[in-house]
């Protein structure tokens, strides 16, 4: 266990919707307060600007609460996730070009794949289809504003990074609208700040309004720094 503060805060900046947080950002916040993997549900969506209230519990979880309100719950947890080999930096740029979503995006201010965000505001990861919707991937330059004084990714950028790509890759072509519902993650190694990344990601099934995706981050060598499995719940009509 490595909890080092009782409380969060979700600054604006990081969002996903207009009005709550990211949802990777979100869960890296809590995650990061336990060593290895982590499984991290969404139970509200996130509040900005609010100071969130951690517990540690004695089987090892934390949670996350507003007030009264659960938002979320981390877990210790094995992430047990077959990864297809990673594009080359060359496809990820090319792929890229593809993202779905420069236009009529969902959230286009969302802090991770928002098209209306900048290089230094957000991610801007916009994942399109290698040879086609089995497998996509985009590249990804870290701003300064997300690295440690080591230079490397900070480990809620990374969560945030391991989130958004998943649903297009889950919900496929269609893109109906979602919210994250579940993420485990793990970083396996620290990722650099200085160069190049490759971001990808394929689907893992579908069940109902229930879609899960895959995320992987690769140097340009292929080897995978940091991994995921998304669940994301399609929103019924009305919400």
């Amino acid at each position: 266990m490595k909890l080092t503060s009782t409380t969060i805060s979700i600054p604006a900046r990081f969002n996903g919707p207009p009005t709550s947080g990211n949802g990777g950002y979100s869960c890296g916040v809590l995650a990061i307060g336990l060593e290895g993997a982590a499984r991290v549900r969404l139970f509200a969506p996130p509040p900005l600007d609010k100071t969130l209230s951690v517990s540690c519990h004695e089987d090892g979880h934390l949670e996350m609460h507003d007030a009264e309100t659960l938002v979320g719950a981390a877990y210790p947890a094995e992430l047990d996730l077959e990864v297809p080999p990673a594009p080359t930096l060359e496809q990820a740029k090319q792929a890229s070009k593809s993202f779905p979503c420069y236009e009529g995006h969902a959230y286009p201010r969302c802090y991770v794949c928002g098209p209306e965000r900048t290089h230094e505001d957000g991610l801007c990861l916009f994942p399109g289809p290698v040879n086609d919707w089995s497998l996509l991937a985009c590249p990804w330059v870290p701003s300064a504003n997300t690295l440690d004084d080591l230079g490397n990714v900070r480990p809620e950028i990374v969560w945030s990074a391991l989130d958004c790509p998943g649903y297009f890759a889950a919900v496929g072509e269609d893109l109906p609208v979602t919210l994250l519902g579940e993420l485990t993650g793990e970083i396996r190694t620290t990722v650099p700040g200085d160069r190049p990344l490759v971001v990808y990601c394929w689907p893992l099934g579908r069940e109902g309004r229930k879609a899960w995706g895959g995320t992987a981050i690769a140097n340009q060598e292929g080897e995978v720094l940091a991994l995921s499995r998304s669940l994301w719940i399609t929103l019924k009509a009305g919400q």
